[in-house]
This record gives C-alpha cells, structure tokens and sequence, in this order.
C-alpha cells in the first residue's frame, strides 16, 4: 500500500506561504485577512473553522470568524465585501437556515470568493485544487488513465471533474444513485469519492493497483469518517489517502493559497508587482 500523505505535502506548501505572507506585510504592508462566516454550532464544523485559524496564524494569515444571526447574515458578508482589509471571504457550510446557501454565497464579492464556490474564474475552490496538487505530488499520472468522481457536489466531485475536463482527462461522474454503480468503478483507475456516505465503496468495488482517493465527509459518532469501507484499507495494493491526513490538510492549504493570491492582486492595484 502506498498512502497518499497529504499532511506532509502540506507542510512544503506551508513554508512557501509564509515567505509570501512576509513579503506582502513587511515590504507591501498588506496584512492577508480571510473571513469566515458561520450560522450553526456543530462541533465537527467549529474543528474545521479552528484548524483554518491555527493554519492562518502559522502563516501570518489574520483569520476572523464571524457567526451572525440567519437575519444578520447577509448585511455580515455585505459589510465585509465593503471592507477593504477583508482579502477573502468563505461561508461555512451547512449554515444554520440551509435555505440562505445559494444567496449567501452569490452575495460574496467575486474577488473575495476564495472558496471558489460561485463558478467564478478568479479561484480554483480548494478541496478540487487539493487533490490535484495531492496528486501530483505524489507522481500519480493521470494522463490516459480512466477516472472516476462518485459525487458531484459544488465543493469536491463537481468542480474537480471540470478542472480535470478542462486538463482534457478522461473523467466520469458518478452518485449514490448511479445504476451499476459498482461495475463503473471497478473500470476506472483512478478513483475519487465524496458523497458523505460511509461504506459506500468497498474492496470488491475496486480493481487491482487502483489510485483511491477518499474525500467523503460524514460525522459518525462525534467521528470524522469518509466514505471508504474498512476492508480498502486493508488491501495492499492500492494508492490510498489515509484515514487522517489526506485531503484534508492540502484543502486548507488551497484555501490560504487563494487568501494569498487575493491579497496578492490587491497589492498589484497598488503597483507593487514584484512580490
């Protein structure tokens, strides 16, 4: 078995971007600044907001979070469009109310939509990032290979299979849904599953030597689990995101790329152009 360590890579990305961080506050004086904004109180989703803001600090990244009232929350990301030192803007997901989603997130200003999550051409959303740069720097060819993304979701399965389209892979969609489901998988390669469903894909699913990656969230027991059933990993003939570490890291890495990139255009507004 070979796992793909997606902690490890992070921590190449992360020294890159404090040198960047540095650049643009001490020689640009421009302070990167994400905001975060959340409706709900689930523990699992206060774990995510908390490792953003350890991440944002080891990187001199100022991280606020804001958790309006479901009244509130539109002026929230408006005042904050509004605010010149705001350099990204996320909605963390499932709000409170899940009706305000698709409002909530047209109404972040498209220079400010880290997330990447309105369709826009200025970011690349980051758990689709995260798993391309997994990929790669892990030497994993996906050239001519035959990939299958189980979920199309607007943060993983949908805007990767368009990143990947767009390279001019070879990508099919699949869901929960799909009849022969099984059989489809089985065909392909390279695998990526995020539909939040645990045990949705079992060994029998996978063919020999196949690239897995598991990028399924769902909380079981106060316990992040994906979507994989216990007997993959026990394969070991497989290329494989561990159960800790794989995606997960390298989507907060994505995340904090964009923040930096936004920071960096605002300073290019500026006329300073060599960061």
């Amino acid at each position: 078995m070979k796992l793909l360590d997606g902690l490890e890579l992070s921590g190449y990305i992360k020294e890159r971007q404090l040198k960047q961080s540095r650049a643009l506050r001490q020689s640009w004086r421009v302070v990167p600044r994400i905001a975060i904004i959340y409706t709900g109180n689930d523990p699992v989703i206060n774990t995510y907001m908390r490792l953003k803001s350890e991440y944002g600090k080891d990187i001199m990244v100022e991280v606020d979070i804001y958790n309006p009232s479901v009244a509130e929350l539109l002026n929230q990301i408006k005042s904050l469009n509004n605010d010149e030192n705001v350099h990204g803007i996320i909605v963390q997901l499932p709000l409170a109310d899940i009706s305000q989603t698709e409002e909530a997130i047209a109404a972040i200003s498209e220079e400010k939509d880290v997330d990447g999550l309105r369709g826009g051409l200025d970011f690349i959303p980051a758990t689709a990032m995260a798993i391309d740069w997994l990929l790669a720097g892990y030497n994993v060819n996906l050239s001519g290979k035959k990939i299958a993304i189980v979920g199309n979701g607007r943060l993983v399965g949908a805007p990767l299979s368009n990143l990947w389209t767009k390279a001019g892979l070879d990508v099919s969609v699949y869901d929960i849904n799909t009849n022969n489901l099984a059989d489809e998988i089985k065909s392909s390669e390279i695998i990526v599953t995020a539909t939040g469903n645990p045990n949705l894909i079992n060994s029998e699913m996978i063919s020999p030597k196949s690239v897995v990656v598991d990028a399924g969230t769902a909380s079981e027991h106060g316990k992040i689990v994906g979507d994989l059933a216990a007997d993959v990993r026990q394969r070991q003939d497989l290329t494989i995101t561990p159960e800790k570490g794989g995606v997960g890291p390298l989507t907060v890495a994505a995340l904090f790329d964009n923040v930096l990139l936004a920071a960096r255009k605002v300073a290019d507004k500026k006329g300073q152009q060599d960061i």
